[in-house]
C-alpha cells in the first residue's frame, strides 16, 4: 500500500481496537510489522485480585442449590435459591466486563484482544441464560485467552471442557440410553428419566468447526452426542456428586458405551478420550478460514483469500499465529479503506480508546454496549454476534450511535480537540469532507460529536 497513514489506520482500526492518539505515528510505515510483533509472547491475562475461577463461582453457587435442597420444604425455597445465586453471579459479571474494558482501553497489544474477541465470539455462551451468567468472564479467560496464541484443537478441547460450554448448551445432563445411570432410571418408575443432549454435539459440527455446509448429517449429530455423554461438571448433589465441584468431571455412568461412527469414522469405545479423539480430528478442518476473512476483510471476503487462510490452517495443523500472520500478509486486507461496518462494541471501545479514556471508566462504559445493542458477554445464541454490516447499520442503531456520540461531545468537547484527534484516528482513511465539518464545527462538543459520527469512524 502506497500510504503508510492509510495502511496504519487500517492496521489500528480493522486489526486493533481504534487508534489512540499517537498510535499511528508508532505504527509508523510498517503496519505489517507492527501486527506481527505483536504475536510475540504469551497472551495477556487480565489484571485484577476480584476475578475468580470459574470452579470457585460454580462451587458456591453448587452451595446455595444444596441448602435450597436441604430446605426445599419451606415455601418459596426454589425462588430465594434463584435470587440468591442471581445476587453471586451479578458482581462477578461487573468485575468481569470492568477488567475487560480496562484492558481493552489500555493495552498496547489490540490485536491480540481483537482475536479473543473473535474466539470468545465463535465459541459463544451467553450470559442470557442464568446458569452462565456468572461464568461467561472466567470462560475467556480460562478457555479463550491461554489458547489465542496457540493451536486450534488446545483451543477447541478448552472451549469443550469448560464448564461454561457445558452448561450452556445441557451436555452436564446429557446421558446415553444404555449408560449405566439411564438403565437404572428406566428400572426405577420414579426416578428421574436420562436422555442424550444433542445441543453441544450440533453446535460443535454446525458452528465451531465444519459451518452450515459441512457434510455432517443427523446420524453424525446424535452419534457424536452419544460420545460426549458423561461430559459434565462435578456436584456435591445426586449422581454428579464427587470430584471436585465445579469442574469438568467426565461421568462414566452417563456415558453411552460402545464404538460410534462419525463422519464415516469409527471411535472405538475409550471413555473421555472416545470424544477427545473426535474433537481432535474436527480440528484439523480449516473452515474457520471464511469466519476469519469476514471478520478482517468484508463482509463476502474474495475466495481466493479463504482458500489462502485453509491452506495456512491446513500446513501449520491448525497453529493460530501461522493463520494470523497469513492473513496479515493478505492484499485483500489492505486494499480498501475501512471496509466492515463496527459492531456497536466495535464502536465504542475504539471511541473511548482515541479520546483516552480512563480504564476506571470502564464501570460507567458499561452500560453504553446494552444501550446500543451488543451488552458484553450476551451473544443471546450459541451462533455469537452476527459479523455483517446488514446487521448493525439499520437507521434505528445508528441513530443510537448519534446519541450516544452526542452526549460524549456535550461532556468532552470542551476538553478534547476533535481538529487534532481526527488525524490520528484515521489517518490515510480520512476524508476531506470530514475534515471540513469538524473545522467549521460551531463548537467543540459539535466538533467532537461530528467526528464521532464520521462515516469513516463508523468503520473499521
Amino acid at each position: 500500500m502506497d500510504d503508510p497513514t492509510l495502511a496504519g489506520a487500517i492496521a489500528a482500526n480493522r486489526f486493533g481496537l481504534g487508534a489512540r492518539p499517537g498510535e499511528l505515528a508508532r505504527v509508523g510505515s510498517d503496519a505489517r510489522g507492527w501486527l506481527t510483533a505483536q504475536l510475540g509472547g504469551g497472551a495477556p491475562h487480565l489484571q485484577g485480585s476480584e476475578l475468580r475461577n470459574s470452579a470457585d463461582i460454580l462451587s458456591q453457587a453448587l452451595e446455595l442449590r444444596r441448602a435450597n435442597h436441604d430446605a426445599r420444604a419451606a415455601q418459596n425455597a426454589d425462588a430465594a435459591a434463584v435470587m440468591k445465586v442471581a445476587q453471586l453471579y451479578k458482581p462477578i459479571y461487573v468485575d468481569e466486563t470492568n477488567a475487560r474494558l480496562g484492558e481493552a482501553l489500555t493495552t498496547e497489544r489490540p490485536l491480540i484482544e481483537r482475536l479473543t474477541y473473535f474466539w470468545t465470539n465463535h465459541f459463544a455462551v451467553s450470559v442470557d441464560k442464568v446458569a452462565v451468567s456468572g461464568l461467561a468472564g472466567s470462560f475467556e479467560r480460562e478457555a479463550i485467552r491461554p489458547h489465542v496464541l496457540g493451536n486450534f484443537t488446545d483451543l477447541l478441547l478448552a472451549s469443550t471442557h469448560h464448564p461454561a460450554m457445558l452448561l450452556y448448551l445441557d451436555n452436564q445432563i446429557s446421558a446415553g440410553p444404555n449408560s449405566p445411570l439411564a438403565q437404572r432410571a428406566a428400572r426405577r418408575a420414579s426416578e428421574r428419566r436420562f436422555g442424550i443432549n444433542e445441543n453441544l454435539a450440533r453446535e460443535i459440527l454446525e458452528l465451531q468447526t465444519l459451518g452450515v455446509a459441512g457434510g455432517y448429517t443427523q446420524a453424525d449429530v446424535t452419534s457424536f452426542a452419544k460420545v460426549i455423554t458423561g461430559w459434565s461438571i462435578s456436584t456435591k448433589l445426586g449422581p454428579l456428586a464427587g470430584g471436585t465441584p465445579g469442574q469438568f468431571a467426565f461421568q462414566p455412568e452417563m456415558h453411552e458405551p460402545g464404538a460410534q461412527l462419525v463422519l464415516g469414522k469409527r471411535y472405538a469405545e475409550g471413555g473421555v478420550e472416545q470424544g477427545v479423539a473426535v474433537l481432535r480430528d474436527l480440528a484439523q478442518r480449516p473452515a474457520i478460514a471464511t469466519k476469519l476473512a469476514r471478520h478482517f476483510i468484508a463482509d463476502e471476503p474474495p475466495r481466493e483469500a479463504v482458500e489462502h487462510l485453509a491452506r495456512a490452517f491446513r500446513d501449520s495443523s491448525g497453529d493460530l499465529p501461522t493463520l494470523y500472520r497469513a492473513l496479515i500478509g493478505l492484499k485483500d486486507c489492505w486494499s480498501q479503506k475501512l471496509a466492515k461496518f463496527k459492531t456497536p462494541g466495535e464502536y465504542i471501545i475504539s471511541g473511548l480508546r482515541g479520546l483516552q479514556i480512563p480504564d476506571s471508566f470502564a464501570d460507567k462504559a458499561r452500560a453504553s454496549f446494552a444501550l446500543l445493542g451488543q451488552r458484553i458477554y450476551a451473544p443471546g445464541s450459541p451462533a455469537g454476534w452476527p459479523d455483517r454490516s446488514a446487521d448493525w447499520d439499520g437507521s434505528a442503531a445508528v441513530m443510537k450511535r448519534i446519541e450516544w456520540a452526542d452526549a460524549l461531545g456535550q461532556k468532552l468537547g470542551t476538553h478534547r480537540d476533535a481538529a487534532q484527534l481526527a488525524p490520528q484516528w484515521l489517518g490515510g482513511a480520512m476524508s476531506a469532507a470530514t475534515r471540513t465539518s469538524i473545522t467549521r464545527a460551531a463548537s467543540g462538543s459539535q466538533a467532537l460529536t461530528l467526528l464521532l459520527t464520521a462515516p469513516e469512524f463508523m468503520r473499521r
